[in-house]
């Protein structure tokens, strides 16, 4: 496993971390989910993203439980807020950030998170307030670093230019192959700044791995067939996109990778990106993923990706 240094903060991250989006204390319970965890440890990975709304505390919880016998020196940790916990606990005022800070450090186990972030931009609550509330959570000794999710270049711009505050160290967009939407502005901006990508879906919830063929029935044990892990999936499955990712395979056997790989490395060969976020609900599944780490794609590999996505990536 390589790390990668995260921004401008002191965090070294493994390239590959572990996430517990539709995961653990959700699709993911007990045994499973420490089991997946723990190999996460055995791999290098030690990097482990959460966040409160997860199961409305359920993966802090289950993190907290597998993590209270690991020395905490010994992992990076981040959590975020934002969603509404409850009909009137929800959003990035001072008040929130206080509140849900608490409430997640005891889920969790912990006196304080190496990365809390913001998981969406508030709209209702000025953005002064947001920042002087992730300014005394760090002051408080609480958090280390903070870190936004999905924030436009605006957002992020207007938060620099507020004088006096914390700085962000890190930005959590969704980024993959099929999704390139932070290439344009958001990543020129976060390099300027000293913010390091952090990626989450970079396998597209799964479909670049090639596990879903065009036409055929979804597997058994997949995601897509999960009740409770599918959500936001329609469009990754749709047939143009399941035809351009099948084409991914011959892409990825001249290169000596499997697809996850592929994708994995594809998102690392960005050196504002610290490290890409995957999920596993078995232990087998990370052992393939961290074979990204290190990988260097030519430049004919990522001509022959361009080329086969060209008609289904989203820019």
């Amino acid at each position: 496993m390589e790390y990668r240094q995260l921004g401008d903060s002191d965090l070294r991250v493994s390239e590959i971390s572990l996430g517990s989006w539709l995961t653990y204390g959700m699709g993911v319970e007990g045994d499973a989910a420490a089991a997946c965890i723990n190999h996460a440890f055995e791999l290098g990975i030690n990097f482990i993203d959460t966040a409160n709304v997860y199961n409305r505390g359920g993966a802090e919880t289950v993190l907290g439980e597998v993590l209270a016998s690991r020395a905490r020196d010994s992992y990076v940790l981040a959590t975020k807020l934002f969603f509404p916990m409850t009909a009137t606990d929800k959003g990035l005022s001072r008040k929130q950030i206080e509140k849900q800070l608490d409430d997640s450090l005891r889920r969790l186990r912990t006196d304080y998170v190496d990365l809390y972030q913001c998981h969406r931009y508030d709209p209702d609550t000025p953005l002064d307030e947001t920042m002087d509330g992730l300014t005394r959570a760090v002051e408080s000794g609480k958090v280390r670093y903070v870190g936004f999710s999905e924030w436009t270049p605006e957002q992020i711009q207007a938060a620099l230019d507020i004088p006096g505050v914390v700085r962000f160290v890190s930005s959590q967009p969704q980024y993959s192959m099929l999704w390139r939407v932070i290439e344009p502005a958001v990543i020129p901006l976060c390099e300027a700044n000293g913010i390091g990508q952090i990626v989450w879906s970079p396998l597209s919830q799964g479909v670049l791995t090639g596990k879903y063929q065009p036409g055929a029935p979804l597997p058994a044990d997949s995601r897509a067939r999960s009740d409770v892990m599918s959500g936001f999936m329609d469009t990754a499955l749709a047939p143009p996109v399941l035809e351009a990712v099948a084409r991914l395979h011959a892409v990825a056997a001249d290169a000596g990778l499997s697809m996850a790989q592929l994708a994995l490395a594809w998102v690392l060969r960005q050196q504002n990106v610290a490290c890409a976020i995957v999920g596993a609900t078995r232990p087998g599944q990370l052992d393939d993923n961290v074979g990204a780490s290190g990988v260097h794609l030519s430049d004919a590999t990522l001509q022959a990706i361009d080329t086969a996505l060209e008609d289904v990536v989203v820019r």
